[in-house]
């Protein structure tokens, strides 16, 4: 498949927080890539959202009824369900993915898919690495958390939460990492995103405020995006659990 193509965003837009459900469901947003009568639909069938020029290229893959098969995955990519329900089989392995399910599709791997309707399949894609194991990874739905770290004290306006964590994914050159995180309440200034961030909320909501003073709500069931050099704030009242998918750089 040609590389991808993306529109760019105007330089002087400030960094920010994207609403990908609502990206996905409006389809007067975003570009398509350029493709070849070769290309199999799920390369093929998508929508590009407006980032910089970089490694990092999120979007939406739209699909009807349908199936095919990738050769070669071009790139790391994590995929969540936004509407409906898509099969991946690899070898003698396959597993569904309905609405909030999410895998990823390593870079060098070959898979057939099917999808028996109306599809939305929210997308990061990652260039750049190692082709490692080329497995499909699904994200476990019950994973064994973790203590992880929490923000940085000089950050915090509320004690410091209690964070956990699980790693499902992470790139043969650690980049591109994917799994679950969960926090108890806490409330932090505005920081700069070092970091592209997927996010899909399992329970609980997230306020972020931008730069500008543009604010946004995520809660449980959405999918969102900040963006690399964002500078937001995060404020949380209750429990959050969310899946997540980060490009960091070196």
């Amino acid at each position: 498949m040609p590389e991808l193509q993306r529109a760019m965003a105007p330089c002087d837009r400030p960094r920010s927080f994207l609403d990908l459900k609502a990206f996905a469901s409006d389809a007067r947003q975003g570009t398509a890539p350029a493709t070849s009568a070769s290309d199999d639909r799920f390369l093929a069938s998508r929508r590009l959202a407006a980032l910089l020029p970089g490694p990092v290229t999120v979007g939406v893959i739209a699909l009807d009824a349908a199936n095919g098969a990738v050769s070669s995955h071009p790139a790391d990519e994590f995929v969540i369900v936004s509407e409906g329900a898509i099969m991946f089989q690899q070898g003698e392995r396959a597993f569904t993915l309905g609405p909030g399910g999410s895998a990823v599709l390593p870079r060098g791997s070959a898979f057939m898919w099917s999808t028996q309707g109306s599809t939305s399949i929210v997308f990061m894609r990652c260039e750049g690495g190692n082709v490692a194991d080329r497995s499909l990874v699904q994200i476990d739905p019950s994973p064994s958390l973790t203590p992880s770290g929490a923000p940085a004290a000089e950050l915090l306006l509320t004690p410091a939460p209690v964070c956990r964590n699980f790693t499902d994914f992470r790139s043969s050159d650690a980049t591109f990492t994917c799994g679950t995180w969960d926090s108890t309440p806490y409330h932090r200034i505005a920081m700069r995103y070092a970091h592209y961030e997927l996010m899909y909320l399992l329970e609980g909501s997230v306020t972020f405020v931008d730069e500008t003073g543009r604010s946004g709500t995520f809660s449980r069931g959405d999918i969102f995006l900040v963006e690399q050099n964002a500078q937001c704030s995060w404020e949380s009242r209750d429990k959050v659990a969310k899946v997540y998918a980060i490009y960091r750089p070196a």
